[in-house]
């Protein structure tokens, strides 16, 4: 029986993969992308329901298509970021086949190229792109035994407070989706803890112009200024109600109890690290940081935006950062469920190639790994602090696509 074959094969069709199937269709590479459930199938299955898009229409886009019936400044719900990508594709007119799960990729044994197993059978591809992006595999921490008698889930699991029995909650987590969360059951009339550890905190928008536009403006999107970073620290900012800056005070003093990170768990009892105040502190460094360097950056360029004293205020330490709660009697707090907004892990295990290194993660410069011939896009900081955002990944795919058909090339050179 025949194998179909084809040049390039891309597993998953998210805003990576739809992003490197334009650019290998510009560069004229034969291409086909796998999707094992329907396009944009994150957006609309595997986040809450209140979500939106962490960057303003006019930014969280592809540039050849713009949203419609939105306001540019607006942030765009789950839904319709998932139709988004959707309508892309079929402007792309993108060889997208859904349904089809990628089981295996390995090499093809003294010749060129990789064996793909899938759910509907085996195909060759010369090239492989893992476009699976950053959020593939729901991880916590195993703090809290299952049979603790609290309920457990993590965010990619959680829809609304509906959702929750009754009681209160604690959230592990103060990134985007951990404080949104927070914010969401409060205002539900849930009793809610808010686990605080390490973050970046900066402004939702300054003197006019949102964050997004910062990031641009000051080059901390391409990272031009060289700055130490920290590992798994939760970016605290979303687009949540409109788009305002994430404020622990504030969630404080509106009802939400501020906790430190979550340490330990014995006989009922979580326990917090201390360190909230100083977390809390170096989380308004950062916001600082930026408002400083707007600032120089608007009186250097002359720029006519008015300035945003306000933003600059600080609200009162509420009394649980002032005293703050170093372990917590779950029962007794009427704690029913505990929502761990912990992030994700990689998932490569479908992938049986050299492209890894001795820590699992993928081995890799600008997307091209170790391995010829398998590449990886929409990864954080696959380039650069854009790489997992939809502005980043498309500039990241048409990187890897020229390379692509470079080495495509280079196989077809005959010196004859």
């Amino acid at each position: 029986m025949s194998v179909e074959k084809i040049n390039t094969l891309v597993v998953g069709a998210g805003q990576a993969g739809i992003a490197m199937s334009e650019h290998l269709s510009l560069m004229g590479v034969p291409h086909v992308v796998l999707e094992r459930s329907r396009i944009a199938e994150r957006w609309r299955s595997e986040r809450w329901d209140s979500l939106v898009a962490n960057g303003p229409a006019w930014h969280d886009r592809f540039p050849a298509l713009k949203f419609d019936n939105i306001s540019p400044e607006a942030f765009p719900p789950k839904e319709r970021m998932a139709q988004y990508f959707e309508d892309y594709a079929a402007m792309l007119k993108a060889p997208i086949r859904t349904g089809v799960e990628v089981l295996q990729v390995e090499r093809l044994p003294g010749r060129p190229g990789f064996k793909v197993t899938t759910s509907q059978g085996v195909l060759e591809a010369a090239n492989v792109v893992a476009a699976t992006g950053p959020f593939q595999k729901p991880t916590y921490p195993k703090i809290v035994p299952e049979n603790a008698g609290v309920r457990q889930l993590h965010s990619s699991a959680y829809k609304n407070p509906g959702q929750l029995a009754e009681g209160g909650v604690l959230v592990v987590g103060a990134g985007a989706s951990g404080s949104q969360i927070a914010e969401e059951l409060q205002r539900a009339g849930k009793r809610v803890y808010l686990s605080v550890g390490e973050h970046y905190r900066p402004p939702r928008s300054y003197r006019g112009r949102d964050y997004c536009w910062w990031l641009g403006a000051l080059g901390l999107w391409d990272e031009v200024k060289i700055r130490p970073k920290k590992e798994h620290v939760a970016f605290a900012v979303s687009g949540y109600e409109g788009g305002k800056t994430v404020d622990f005070r504030r969630l404080a003093h509106s009802g939400i109890t501020l906790v430190g990170l979550t340490k330990s768990w014995k006989d009922g009892v979580v326990e917090f690290e201390e360190g909230l105040a100083k977390n809390i502190a170096d989380g308004d460094q950062a916001y600082f940081d930026v408002l400083r360097e707007a600032d120089v950056y608007i009186e250097q360029n002359g720029l006519p935006f008015p300035p945003e004293p306000q933003a600059w205020e600080l609200l009162p330490d509420p009394g649980c950062i002032k005293d703050p709660i170093l372990e917590l009697d779950l029962e007794k707090a009427g704690i029913t469920t505990i929502l761990w907004a912990t992030g994700f892990k990689f998932d490569f295990s479908w992938m049986k190639v050299n492209a890894f290194d001795d820590k699992g993660m993928p081995f890799h410069k600008r997307g091209i790994s170790a391995e010829s011939g398998v590449y990886f896009v929409g990864l954080p900081n696959l380039v650069n602090r854009a790489s997992s955002f939809i502005y980043g990944v498309w500039h990241d795919a048409k990187y890897i696509a020229d390379h692509i058909a470079l080495q495509n090339a280079y196989m077809a050179y005959d010196k004859s």
